[in-house]
């Protein structure tokens, strides 16, 4: 494979230097720990709505879907097409929700509805699953991008972590909007240079692309069979509904973003923009995946035989791309990972102030303490993060990991939220019933397929991407039905 040309290690780091820049510059505002985590209130929807955006996407979106549709099809963008559903629940419901709610942290209601045992269950939840996440994230980027610049996975991975713990410990919340913004649009233009060269580099033209994939049946949106142990079209439209019911609903990464906006109506704008954008940027790289597998199948001789369908896309930015353009979708790659890196250490360090430190600690800490406890959590969740991505190098498949750990710990809280929206009657026993007997369900789920021998037969018969939404399910449905059942038993309200 070639080294990358001067030029585009230029644009890279261009790229890097300017995004810490931003937050040293933005960070001489944060005077208060409220202007740390939630930007003083102050920010137009449409920046947000970017920055939305950048916090769904990764460094995954961008190498993972481009190699999903070139090794199979366009079933993984039913997953997108539950976005606009899901968005209007958003705007419908949550963002009202938390704005009347007016924290910043998205579990405080858990404790007013079952107690601080939910608030502290979803914290730690929240915390271990964005370590996962960004271990994940810091450890994909750095092996797709090792080949490609010539540097080493650890070498990459302790960039990555410094670049993103720096502009982020010192700029808050605002400098990752504001850099979100600049890495979205980065990360757009990327996606849509990769689509225009990949057109003129067809030997008969760009209907050459439509003609072979439609043969291959690369389009296809999957099986309409109702079955649950495949990843059919039914099934993927379901998991795409629950994890971003998810997203919009509980995770702190969406949630503190609403408190960022002007206005309600501000932060309605901003999610509608953010989910709705992702639907045609993800559409992008899918067909850029189909793109590569015509562009290699009538130019086989440009591709290594045993090259893997996520390899593809990497080995096409270091070989196919003209100089400079190379630079800049590398920096896209960069914006896609630092943009998700940055929110979920804010994220995690506001959390730590706001449900566990001033809950059981320094319930009266002043702004300086407050802001000194902010810096420190921010500094600690970065290094954490940066040492599970080391620690990924050892582990068999990372993003399988990721998958596991991310249906554990979803599924058992957005179960419990749903729970506390919809029922009013239902109080401790039967929140703690439910999350119990769910949770255990979702371990089995997760776990058995995995069993060999004697324990085979107990293996769970639904697809992995149906943990979340059985597991949710659960949790609900038990809390509901011991609520009806256990009426005089007084509880948290």
């Amino acid at each position: 494979m070639k080294s990358l040309a001067n030029i585009d290690f230029i644009i890279l780091l261009i790229y890097l230097a300017s995004m810490v820049a931003v937050g040293l510059w933005i960070g001489r505002k944060n005077r208060t720990s409220d202007q740390f985590m939630a930007a003083g209130r102050s920010i137009p929807g449409w920046a947000v709505g970017l920055s939305i955006f950048g916090t769904y996407v990764s460094s995954i979106s961008f190498l993972a879907l481009p190699g999903k549709a070139y090794g199979s099809n366009w079933n993984a963008f039913v997953f997108s097409l539950s976005i606009p559903f899901t968005t209007w629940l958003a705007v419908r419901y949550f963002v009202p929700f938390y704005r009347r709610n007016g924290e910043v942290s998205a579990y405080t209601h858990l404790e007013n509805r079952f107690g601080p045992w939910a608030r502290t269950y979803a914290v730690i939840c929240y915390l271990l699953t964005q370590l996962a996440r960004m271990g994940t994230i810091m450890y994909l980027l750095a092996l797709a991008l090792a080949p490609i610049t010539g540097w080493n996975v650890v070498s990459l991975i302790l960039i990555t972590g410094i670049i993103v713990i720096a502009y982020t410990l010192v700029g808050g919340m605002e400098a990752v909007i504001w850099t979100d913004v600049v890495q979205s649009i980065v990360f757009i233009g990327g996606a849509f240079a990769c689509v225009v060269i990949l057109f003129l580099g067809m030997p008969q033209g760009y209907g050459q692309i439509f003609q072979i994939a439609a043969q291959h049946d690369k389009f296809s949106l999957g099986s309409f069979s109702m079955s649950i142990s495949e990843s059919t079209f039914w099934v993927v439209l379901i998991y795409g509904i629950f994890i971003n019911l998810q997203n919009f609903g509980i995770d702190q990464s969406y949630v503190q973003r609403y408190a960022t906006a002007r206005t309600d109506k501000e932060a309605a704008k901003s999610v509608w923009l953010g989910g709705l954008l992702y639907l045609p940027i993800s559409a992008v790289f899918f067909f850029i995946g189909t793109q590569l597998f015509v562009y290699y199948n009538v130019q086989p001789q440009l591709l290594p035989a045993e090259t893997k369908p996520d390899q593809v896309f990497p080995y096409f930015i270091a070989t196919g791309l003209p100089i400079g353009v190379g630079g800049l979708v590398i920096a896209a790659v960069f914006a896609a990972a630092q943009s998700t890196l940055s929110s979920s250490i804010n994220c995690s360090a506001t959390l730590i102030l706001c449900d566990l430190y001033k809950r059981y600690i320094r319930p009266g800490a002043t702004e300086q303490e407050s802001m000194f406890i902010l810096r420190i959590a921010t500094l600690l969740v970065g290094i954490a993060g940066t040492l599970t991505a080391l620690a990924m190098i050892h582990v068999k498949s990372a993003l399988d990991v990721w998958w596991e750990l991310a249906s554990i710990f979803s599924g058992g809280m957005l179960g419990l939220f749903l729970l506390g929206i919809i029922s009013r009657h239902a109080k401790n026993p039967s929140a703690v019933t439910g999350v119990i007997i769910g949770v255990l369900l979702i371990f089995w789920m997760s776990l058995s397929p995995a069993w060999t021998g004697d324990l085979a037969r107990f293996q769970s018969p639904f697809h992995k991407f149906m943990v979340i939404v059985i597991g949710t399910l659960t949790i609900l449905l038990i809390g509901l039905l011991i609520s009806r059942l256990t009426p005089g038993i007084k509880g948290k309200r």
